[in-house]
């Protein structure tokens, strides 16, 4: 447990890159949109298995500050005005070593849906609609 422990952790606001550095001299460095997308929120994941929500349109996301959360985590809040998700020790670690994994399933999914990292321009209005039930 204490090997998921960092010993330092840098915000690289110009880049969006979270660095997180451990005792024995590893590190891992996560852009914000890798967190964002991979938040721990309900938002994100849902409430249950096969509930995750994609995330679309997060390339141009930054975070904005960083709380401790007692000596277990830390909060991200990011300029989207996303800030409910609480990164736990054990779950950056663990970002950290399955970063590349995780970033090439994010774009398989991404591209299952036809979606994009880049954001919509501001013009554009999403409405999200419910189906109707079919008869």
């Amino acid at each position: 447990m204490l090997n998921n422990l960092p010993t330092d952790i840098k915000l690289h606001k110009k880049s969006a890159m979270l660095e997180l550095v451990y005792g024995d001299g590893s590190s891992h460095q996560l852009s914000a949109e890798f967190l964002r997308i991979n938040s721990p929120s309900a938002e994100v994941r849902g409430h249950g298995k096969g509930q995750e929500i994609l995330q679309v349109g997060k390339r141009q996301v930054g975070i904005t500050a960083i709380e401790p959360v007692g000596n277990y985590a830390v909060k991200l809040e990011f300029d989207d005005g996303h800030d409910s998700g609480i990164y736990s020790w054990p779950y950056l670690h663990k970002l950290g070593e399955d970063r590349e994994s995780l970033w090439r399933e994010y774009l398989g999914k991404l591209s299952q849906a036809r979606a994009s990292r880049d954001p919509l321009p501001p013009e554009t209005q999403v409405i999200k609609i419910q189906p109707l039930p079919l008869k």
